[in-house]
């Protein structure tokens, strides 16, 4: 991967370690956040390779609150399980009451 890329992902990591226990964000908001709005994809690639860096990937959903990652983690339903542990709300992959969860980085942080 070029260097780049690499550094990109490692500012996605450090947002994403930002997001509350019991809170969700999105890629796109993470990817607006860190100034490059049209890269929530990019976000996502990041998040699939985030397994042995200690980041909370199951609390990233898409814009509306699916759980399009969920393929990634190990086990049937480990992200919604991860979700639920920490009261999140998740009926059909979709979670409930997004708009009270949902965390926005640009909004909480100052990275």
């Amino acid at each position: 991967m070029q260097q780049e890329t690499l550094n990109f992902f490692e500012k996605v990591y450090e947002v994403a370690k930002q997001i509350p226990y019991g809170r969700v964000t999105s890629y796109g908001a993470i990817a607006k956040h860190l100034g490059a709005p049209r890269s929530a994809r990019m976000v996502g690639y990041a998040m699939n390779g985030s397994g042995s860096k200690n980041v909370p990937a199951h609390r990233v959903v898409n814009r509306k609150g699916l759980l399009t990652g969920k393929q990634h983690f190990d086990g049937t339903n480990l992200m919604q399980q991860l979700l639920e542990s920490e009261g999140v709300k998740v009926i059909d992959h979709q979670i409930q009451d997004f708009e009270k969860v949902y965390w926005d980085p640009s909004k909480d942080l100052l990275i």
